[in-house]
């Protein structure tokens, strides 16, 4: 005879950090980082909050693991190819992930201790410029620049109080408000920005941070080449 199903209470989910972690990460994004405890992600685990100890040591620990899922979906550089495609291809990948996330630029600048993950990371970008042939010191401050370009323009970005769709309808509100007698040069800029209606905000928005990305390779380029002249004058 088939055994009948035993009764009693209904089984626990199987947790793990890597659950866990996945949870959180799910809430932040749907509520942002404040929301986020101990409590919330069991509750929505459907468990207590003390067995949620049993695979992760407190909040922080959470907080830098979702970090680290955040860093590990960005396309991180690789060495060999030409080094300008390389680095767009990361910023545009980091730019996506990040506005993907909100509240992640603010968490990832401000974990103290940089974990393998982050490591790896910083590593794949440093030595995709280090083998386009960047110097130690200037692989670095190619890196810093780029890096505070991606996470300056994005929390610019996420920042915003009005939704990205809600933009043209602000400044055509705005508009009356701002005489072209006393701000021409404001006010022909908010004329643009309401000419291009027909351009979705997102798009525009990505427009604007390719443009500034761009300028800062273009930038780059032309310092590594005069350094690799300077390199090969030296060495001659």
């Amino acid at each position: 005879m088939p055994k009948r199903p035993a009764r009693g209470r209904p089984r626990s989910p199987v947790l793990g950090n890597e659950k866990i972690l996945r949870c959180a990460l799910r809430l932040a994004d749907e509520r942002g980082i404040d929301a986020l405890s101990m409590r919330t992600i069991a509750g929505k685990l459907g468990v207590e909050a003390m067995s949620l100890y049993n695979h992760v040591s407190g909040k922080d620990h959470i907080l830098e693991g979702i970090v680290d899922l955040v860093v590990a979906e960005i396309r991180a550089p690789v060495s060999g190819g030409d080094w300008k495609t390389s680095m767009r291809r990361w910023a545009l990948s980091a730019h996506e992930v990040l506005l993907r996330h909100p509240w992640a630029a603010v968490l990832i600048e401000s974990r103290p201790v940089p974990s393998p993950v982050r490591l790896r990371y910083a590593d794949s970008v440093l030595g995709a410029l280090r083998g386009a042939g960047f110097p130690v010191e200037m692989a670095y401050q190619a890196f810093l620049t780029i890096d505070s370009y991606i996470y300056g323009f994005t929390l610019q970005e996420v920042s915003w109080p009005y939704p990205v769709n809600e933009v043209p309808a602000h400044v055509a509100n705005l508009r009356p408000q701002v005489p072209a007698s006393e701000y021409p040069h404001v006010t022909e800029v908010m004329d643009a920005v309401l000419r291009r209606r027909a351009v979705s905000t997102a798009a525009a928005y990505e427009a604007e941070f390719t443009f500034g990305l761009d300028l800062i390779l273009e930038g780059l380029s032309r310092v590594l080449a005069e350094v690799t002249k300077a390199i090969d004058i030296h060495t001659a």
